[in-house]
């Protein structure tokens, strides 16, 4: 895994810009800390940051062959078959990397060879031949692209701090984009809320030239009849993942799992051991927070019934892998020092409060110890998981199932300690609905399907495009702060779209969410552990942790240099801070809280130009 940069500028010679170009590609040292380089020509400059995982010594970057120029981050898990078909027609090839196949089909069968790629991946590939920029994204979003379009060409990273590194990007807030923020949810447009930075869609390829760029969407969720039987599914999906778990478990360094004791996490920890690919002991690793287990005594909620522990140590005694649990301490949640790395790890107001945290310093451990590791990250999306799927008031509501969700449970949102001017200029109550009526008039359906299917089939394509890109982001830009390369098997676009088309009934059954994964995963775990119901990534109980982000709260509505108190709603943020406040406890109530001191921490930290919102 690696981080990419690029500058294309048809009005100038980006020769006489080296020291720029250097800049930017050095901002994404940490995503890839073993190499780096940069390839400049009069009109297009990469730049490449490396993590070695495939091909230590040969897979470096910026690669070049025949006039053609790669800067690549991902994975291409077919990348043999690949190589074996470019062999056939003639392809010679000088490395063991799958870059090289990348390049390689490029050459081949042009732009159109990212349909045959099964990976995860972002890359740009410059044709000095026709002077054209190809920037790619995976079809699920798995690994990010940004870009920056300027008169006479593009910016491009593969985060935002590699774009503002170069003067010609400027820092003021976007409406749009920060609106989306405030719902914790994907821009579908693709605008952050840096004004003029945009997140290039999953499944979508820019075409950059003299004429301007063209965006095209390669790839999208379909529709189409389901015609295996309930026994022919269950194998299906068994051997799916089976295939999958072994094409992700190529690597030329350690590589491990990371098991919450959950399903997801446990199914694929039990495949990884089966593996043929596995070299040795498979090496797995968990989170818990000092003090969790009495916490959790009088603190346990709908989306975290269950503690962990117990768990895991079932998976482990049960498929024999080799596990270690990392221990962190409120103390070390609190950290400025840590908060500030996850805030420029992320360079977004984007959050998910002490899970991101916890998850960046969980990443930052497993990395003294592993380069890979595998997670099970959009499982709840493709096998739907998520409780709000499994509520028939939450379906009514005509927004976003996890919003109601959380409204019907009590919750305040999390935009709900802005003031209401704020709110308005953001349109952001227009926005909720209008975003939510986008989502489900391009749900693809079918004529034939009875009308439950239908509706569970719009709710499932929402959390796979909407919800599930945050918590992917989060997953990348935690590990790639640490170095740290994650695979997400679950998110196989061959997986997704047989998913996609199974019928609802046949994925669940009364009571038991996921049942058709459970079913899957057969005599791989034991029986408490298959049948173990939902439980998410957890959140620290210690009130400790609420004290901290109460203080912080109060700096900013006392402080002498805060931005973001202009668009405070100062009376429910009043309340926060002395107790008053009847929202309840627990990791959504706090997240408004979090929103508000992670914008704060934005504009200081950015210096951001806020002045669309005045």
């Amino acid at each position: 895994m690696c981080g990419i940069v690029g500058w294309v500028d048809f009005s100038r010679d980006l020769e006489t810009q080296r020291s720029i170009v250097r800049r930017m590609t050095e901002t994404m040292l940490l995503r890839g800390p073993d190499a780096g380089g940069e390839w400049i020509s009069r009109h297009a400059a990469l730049g490449h940051r490396r993590l070695s995982v495939i091909d230590i010594e040969g897979g470096v970057q910026p690669m070049v062959r025949d006039d053609v120029v790669l800067t690549y981050s991902g994975e291409i898990y077919n990348f043999r078959e690949l190589r074996q078909e470019l062999e056939g027609a003639g392809h010679r090839f000088t490395t063991k990397s799958d870059t090289e196949v990348v390049l390689r089909a490029y050459l081949a069968w042009g732009i159109a060879c990212v349909e045959r790629f099964n990976g995860m991946f972002g890359f740009a590939i410059w044709d000095e031949r026709s002077q054209e920029l190809f920037l790619v994204r995976d079809r699920v979003g798995v690994k990010p692209v940004y870009y920056y379009p300027t008169p006479d060409g593009i910016l491009f990273g593969s985060e935002p701090k590699a774009i503002l590194a170069n003067p010609a990007a400027e820092r003021k807030v976007d409406v749009d984009g920060f609106a989306s923020f405030l719902v914790l949810q994907a821009n579908m447009s693709g605008q952050t809320p840096f004004d003029g930075l945009l997140e290039l869609q999953p499944g979508e390829y820019l075409r950059v030239g003299r004429a301007g760029i063209e965006r095209h969407r390669y790839y999208r969720l379909t529709a189409r009849p389901h015609e295996d039987d309930l026994d022919t599914t269950v194998e299906t999906v068994r051997a799916l993942l089976a295939d999958i778990v072994e094409r992700q478990l190529v690597s030329d360094v350690p590589i491990g799992t990371l098991l919450s004791g959950g399903i997801d996490s446990s199914l694929l920890t039990a495949l990884a051991t089966r593996s043929n690919t596995a070299a040795d002991v498979v090496r797995s690793f968990s989170i818990d927070f000092v003090g969790h287990a009495d916490f959790f005594e009088t603190s346990a909620d709908i989306l975290r019934a269950t503690e962990d522990a117990p768990f895991i140590r079932e998976v482990v005694d049960y498929v024999g892998c080799k596990h270690e649990g990392i221990d962190v301490a409120t103390a070390a949640l609190c950290d400025p020092d840590v908060r500030r790395r996850v805030l420029r790890a992320w360079d977004l107001p984007n959050h998910l409060g002490d899970m991101d945290v916890s998850l960046y310093l969980l990443f930052q451990a497993v990395r003294e110890r592993c380069t890979v590791a595998i997670s099970g990250e959009g499982a709840d999306e493709v096998f739907g998981g998520y409780p709000w799927l499994h509520d028939e008031k939450v379906l009514d509501v005509p927004i976003y199932p996890w919003m109601a969700f959380q409204l019907l449970q009590g919750t305040p949102s999390t935009f709900s300690l802005f003031d209401g001017g704020v709110l308005a200029r953001t349109g952001l109550f227009e926005r909720i609905g209008g975003m939510y009526a986008q989502g489900i008039a391009e749900a693809p359906r079918l004529d034939s399907e009875s009308p439950q299917d239908a509706r569970m089939r719009a709710a499932n394509y929402l959390d796979l495009t909407r919800f599930m890109r945050p918590l992917l982001d989060r997953k990348d830009r935690m590990s790639m702060a640490v170095g740290l390369e994650v695979r997400v098997p679950f998110c196989d676009h061959r997986l997704i779209d047989y998913l996609f088309n199974v019928p609802w009934s046949m994925k669940q059954r009364p009571g038991e969410s996921k049942w058709l994964l459970r079913a899957a995963a057969g005599d791989l775990l034991p029986d408490a552990v298959r049948n173990r119901p939902k439980s998410v990534f957890p959140a620290t109980l210690d009130t400790g942790y609420d004290d901290m982000l109460r203080k912080g709260l109060n700096e900013v509505l006392t402080g002498a240099d805060e931005p973001i108190r202009e668009f405070l709603n100062v009376d429910a943020a009043t309340a926060i801070v002395d107790g008053t406040d009847t929202a309840g406890s627990g990791s959504w109530a706090r997240l408004r809280t979090e929103t508000i001191l992670r914008a704060n921490a934005w504009i200081k930290e950015f210096d951001v130009d806020m002045s669309a919102l005045t």
